[in-house]
């Protein structure tokens, strides 16, 4: 557990000696209070990089894993279980992540904002603040359930709660998500983020945000993570994930940065002027005390980015660690096939890498034709005596085609979980791997979950008996993704063919369109636009058929059901 880990650093309550800000980065923040404070912090922070939601586990691989190895190798940093899940030898970010079956975790539920039916329009959906590694198990148990205390569980590993809340906590959420004690901090910290960067989001879900910009948490949320910074103030850990995030998306956590800001926006100290050197800052540069100095990587080490099809992309991340720099160290890409290797950066400070625990620096192969690639990028200047070389290599084959899956009936079905199921890929076609995608229709919206397996079947819990899902599965080959099957509709309730008896069709809001549900045979489906004209026919409606609409509002009407209208 984290505070075992950390009981060294105990009695570092003078957190601010360890933040490694830029200087000025937050002097906007001088001379305010409460919500001008707040809206202060928000400027020195919103801007930042929108990363790719898929790559994430390529950027945690540094951020959130422990500082001790397990048998020589990382071990990830899960907040959400107790889990033992490592990065083996060879393994990315995300092949660790796939093999693992673990999953990306958005703190604040994607589901609680939405604009045109789209939860992807705002970086919240991939940002690191907001977004961590967990346990496939946990994920699925805590849902879109808000922050809480816990008066009765039905999910508990020892490090997540999930359950009934107690009296006062969940913003009329009948569930809450309880972390452990010593994560308790970590959390209030990345909400109060949110709060601050994403205070105009189109918040659709309203248990612990309003949309506004002052306070913009509720009242009784506003309280709990105020009692949870105070009782789980901030560690080592968060320190190390600021300055590692910040390399990344360009951004840092004014909340661990600054462990009493929360106070001067929300809590006991909303009155008080907030001024930056007041706080416990740091030294913007540690004095040089050797010889410059690049400890990793090593001379001839190499990056094998294995099989890509043309067209597709692959990210790796190198990490710089040295010291005593005392010049920009010089970054190049050199080789025949260099078009093919991309570097996130030509000149990286020396400041940068003398006061962070290493320097996270992408490179990205994108080959422009097929065949085997290699290319060397190479470190020097900087006050360096010669270089450093690290091999790329990388091999092309052709764009494959792709078969699209087909989605069958789910199994080892109960009341809270199902397996859900589907045909492997034709024989001769390979997989790398398989992409399930769960959406749960929830008071007329949708909420989707994406998970990564080598296997034809995934077991999915946190399901709910008032509330009916789908799932649909693709398969990743060389980079590349086929497209969606079929959607298997799962009904709400213990069965999958439980559609009340006179009840011979219904109708389901999917992305793009509508989704039918038929028992037996149904009469033909019509679907009329606002002025009442027939825009669709479906003259023999099928069981778990998708049929593709545009935007709009529709009336849909059958014979034994009553008219129904539609916004897609």
């Amino acid at each position: 557990m984290k505070k075992l880990l950390l009981i060294l650093i105990a009695f570092g309550m003078a957190i601010g000696a360890n933040a490694e800000f830029k200087k000025g980065y937050y002097d906007k923040m001088n001379g305010k209070s409460g919500a001008a404070l707040k809206a202060a912090a928000k400027e020195c922070v919103l801007k930042h990089n929108t990363l790719e939601y898929y790559e994430l586990p390529n950027y945690w691989q540094y951020s959130d894993v422990y500082p001790q190895l397990v048998n020589g190798c990382k071990r990830w940093w899960d907040m959400y279980s107790d889990a033992v899940y490592l990065i083996q030898r060879g393994q990315t970010g995300k092949s660790s992540f796939s093999a693992n079956k673990m999953q990306r975790e958005h703190s604040v539920p994607k589901s609680w904002w939405k604009q045109n039916g789209s939860v992807e329009y705002t970086p919240a959906y991939s940002d690191m603040w907001n977004l961590y590694p967990s346990d496939g198990a946990a994920n699925q148990a805590k849902l879109n359930y808000p922050l809480g205390i816990t008066a009765s569980t039905s999910f508990n590993n020892g490090v997540t709660k999930v359950g009934g809340a107690q009296t006062g906590y969940g913003g009329g959420s009948r569930n809450v998500f309880e972390p452990a004690d010593e994560y308790k901090g970590d959390f209030a910290r990345a909400y109060m983020y949110v709060a601050t960067v994403y205070d105009d989001i189109n918040w659709v879900v309203n248990y612990m945000y309003k949309k506004e910009a002052y306070p913009t948490l509720q009242p009784w949320a506003r309280e709990m993570l105020l009692q949870w910074c105070r009782r789980d103030p901030v560690d080592q850990k968060e320190i190390d994930r600021n300055n590692v995030v910040e390399q990344y998306q360009g951004n840092r956590n004014p909340f661990v940065d600054f462990p009493e800001l929360a106070e001067y926006v929300w809590g006991s100290r909303t009155t008080e002027v907030f001024y930056v050197d007041d706080q416990e800052g740091s030294d913007p540069t540690p004095p040089i005390t050797g010889d410059p100095e690049i400890t990793a990587p090593v001379n001839g080490e190499a990056i094998d980015f294995g099989q890509l099809a043309l067209g597709a992309g692959e990210t790796r991340v190198l990490q710089i660690v040295g010291k005593n720099l005392t010049a920009p160290l010089t970054v190049r890409v050199a080789g025949a096939d260099k078009t093919n290797f991309i570097s996130s950066v030509s000149l990286i400070p020396a400041a940068t890498i003398n006061q962070n625990q290493g320097y996270l620096m992408s490179i990205t192969y994108k080959p422009v034709a097929v065949g085997k690639h290699e290319a060397k990028v190479t470190l020097y200047d900087g006050g360096l005596q010669g270089s450093i070389a690290v091999t790329l290599t990388g091999e092309c084959l052709e764009r494959p085609v792709l078969t699209t899956l087909t989605a069958i009936q789910p199994v080892e079905m109960t009341d809270t979980t199902y397996t859900a199921c589907w045909n492997p890929v034709p024989a001769g076609e390979i997989a790398d791997y398989y992409i399930l995608t769960r959406v749960r229709y929830v008071d007329g919206n949708e909420e989707t979950e994406t998970y990564e397996t080598g296997e034809t079947s995934y077991q999915l819990s946190g399901r709910e008996p008032g509330v009916a899902e789908s799932y649909y599965v693709q398969y990743s080959r060389l980079g590349i993704v086929s497209e969606p099957s079929n959607s298997v509709y799962v009904a709400a309730g213990a069965g999958i063919n439980d559609l009340p008896g006179d009840m011979p069709v219904k109708i389901f809001v999917v992305e793009g369109g509508i989704m039918l549900r038929v028992s037996g045979s149904a009469a033909p489906v019509v679907v009329y636009d606002v002025n009442g004209i027939e825009v669709m026919r479906v003259d023999t409606p099928e069981d778990g058929g998708f049929y593709p609409l545009p935007q709009g509002i529709y009336i849909t009407r059958s014979d034994g059901m009553l008219p129904q209208k539609i916004i897609i």
